[in-house]
């Protein structure tokens, strides 16, 4: 199988890299290579590479900045999607697009399903979910939407690599306890995607690792481990706060706990592993980060 990887350089790229199935010939860009804004370019590269499949792992994903340049966040979220979707009709290639917890408003306290209802509250969200819906209506091939949230690896610019290195500096941390979701390490979103397009799963698709937490629980944890594993010599002073407290320029939603289960039952098997507790992936990530 061809695959073809937008967005070389970032997290989920990277993984899809690290974790292709054997056999898996992947041509990775970076955007300086496809820019996925350009339709002209994007229509030219795919009828010409061919690929059976497409992984759009291209996003504007800066949450606050989003706000001050939504025409970016649009070009690249919504405008990309669309021009991979034309593209992708033309040759007969499964595209798969990557989505985000932040369409739905969190204004409910159990895990949202892949029909519920979507309303976005940021620039982010909103162009994420303009993005699922260029796939929906425009792409004639067959075609996937994974959602997902709180991704972070070892590389990058994320959650638990900020807060490492905030905790290392010795700074007394104020962390949001009032939003809730699920950390997920990058290379499960990874090994959940190589899954679905083995299995040829189609349609809307939700994939986080196991559980759920709060900001101030992900950081908690992340000084827990830090102690247990060597990282950190003591654990950091970490204060739950409200929202309300540390006030962003995107306003985030309260519960975006994803509900899986659909997913996960059409991923268990013996090619496709279990889903993880976020901890314990957690755990390996870091493991991975002391030993370099």
């Amino acid at each position: 199988m061809k695959v073809l990887v937008t967005g070389q350089g970032g997290q989920l790229a990277s993984s899809l890299i690290d974790l292709a199935p054997s056999g898996t010939e992947v041509r990775s860009l970076s955007a300086d290579e496809l820019d996925i804004t350009d339709k002209d370019q994007v229509l030219q590269l795919i009828t010409t590479l061919r690929p059976d499949a497409i992984i759009n792992g291209s996003a504007y994903t800066a949450v606050d900045k989003a706000e001050s340049e939504s025409e970016i966040a649009h070009r690249v979220n919504a405008l990309g999607p669309l021009h991979l979707s034309v593209a992708a009709s033309e040759v007969g290639s499964w595209l798969i697009q990557p989505s985000t917890d932040f369409i739905f408003d969190g204004n409910q306290e159990t895990p949202w399903k892949t029909d519920s209802t979507p309303n976005p509250l940021s620039v982010y969200g909103r162009t994420k979910y303009e993005g699922e819906q260029a796939v929906i209506e425009r792409c004639r091939a067959p075609w996937t939407i994974v959602r997902t949230a709180w991704v972070y690896s070892t590389t990058g610019s994320n959650f638990l690599l900020s807060m490492l290195r905030f905790m290392k500096e010795g700074r007394a941390l104020r962390i949001i306890d009032d939003q809730y979701g699920t950390p997920t390490w990058s290379g499960s979103l990874a090994s959940a995607i190589w899954c679905l397009i083995d299995r040829k799963i189609a349609g809307v698709q939700h994939w986080t690792d196991d559980g759920s937490t709060t900001w101030f629980g992900f950081a908690s944890a992340i000084g827990e481990l830090g102690v247990e594993t060597g990282m950190l010599q003591s654990m950091p002073e970490i204060t739950p706060i409200p929202t309300s407290e540390y006030p962003t320029p995107a306003t985030r939603p309260a519960f975006s706990v994803l509900d899986k289960n659909d997913t996960w039952s059409l991923l268990d098997g013996a090619k496709c592993m279990p889903p993880v507790h976020w901890r314990e992936n957690l755990r390996n990530v870091m493991m991975e980060l002391k030993h370099g």
